[in-house]
């Protein structure tokens, strides 16, 4: 089982990183060798249509199932994908390491390119790590792509949001309390040090979330919930619904819609 990124250089000189994380019991070669066989309208690939793309796809670690007690490939052990509220204090533990690995990879990720030319995401149980992540950093990236997921303690967000507890906005920055998954000191460093990487602030990072109606993995309803919490937020979100495509990228148009995102966070970026 490997445990390193699996990493798709450009092809030609490097003007962008995605960093998307697999799903539940998959690895990062599967999920990259899949998401790269889905196409465009126009037949190409997304790693065709962006070849100055540096694609990374971190893997989790090997977590036992509580549920089922055995030993999965999860970035956080969850006793049903259909009902993430059920039983949820089992998922502390994994997203906590999780998002402070996802971090400590956007830090070294940084150092090859600004972080307003990366764009975080991934699908499903990857996509609920990977929005974690960005809500806790507390960092503006170029965009953030999510694919057939929810919002893992939604509830607690949400009513937490005005009593201003788990939630702060100071200077229009999101800060994203401790307390909720008890993170370490030397993430709140690392924290720290990526949020002196960019003088915006993650509430600007443009978000594309899709889901098909026919997925009968992670409901609909779950990923309608994440865009409006996100909304809700104040976050700019690119809603995207699909009446097929089941629990992965819908064929042909959910392609063209994540690549009109791509393009829209490299045109923005080439501003700046």
């Amino acid at each position: 089982m490997e445990n390193t990124a699996y990493i798709v250089a450009p092809r030609r000189d490097h003007t962008q990183t995605i960093i998307l994380l697999h799903g539940r019991d998959s690895i990062a070669s599967e999920f990259a060798e899949e998401f790269f066989e889905s196409q465009a309208s126009d037949d190409r690939t997304l790693l065709e249509i962006f070849p100055t793309t540096r694609w990374v796809f971190p893997t989790s670690k090997i977590r036992n199932s509580a549920r089922f007690n055995v030993p999965m490939s999860q970035w956080f052990d969850i006793w049903s994908v259909e009902n993430h509220l059920e039983k949820n204090e089992i998922q502390i533990d994994g997203l906590r390491e999780s998002v402070k690995e996802i971090l400590d990879l956007i830090r070294t990720e940084a150092t090859l390119i600004s972080p307003d030319r990366i764009i975080l995401g991934g699908i499903s149980q990857g996509c609920a790590t990977a929005i974690h992540t960005l809500l806790y950093g507390g960092i503006q990236l170029g965009g953030f792509i999510g694919l057939s997921s929810w919002l893992p303690f939604e509830p607690e967000i949400t009513t937490t949001m005005a009593d201003n507890m788990t939630w702060r906005i100071v200077e229009n920055r999101l800060h994203y309390s401790h307390k909720m998954l008890n993170i370490p000191t030397d993430q709140a460093e690392t924290t720290s040090i990526l949020s002196d990487l960019s003088s915006t602030f993650v509430l600007k990072t443009p978000v594309f979330l899709s889901h098909s109606q026919d997925d009968d993995v992670v409901p609909i309803a779950n990923g309608k919930k994440l865009s409006t919490t996100l909304e809700e937020l104040g976050m700019v979100v690119s809603w995207k619904q699909y009446k097929d495509g089941g629990h992965w990228v819908n064929e042909p148009q959910g392609v063209d819609d994540i690549v009109s995102f791509i393009r829209v966070v490299e045109s923005s970026s080439t501003k700046k």
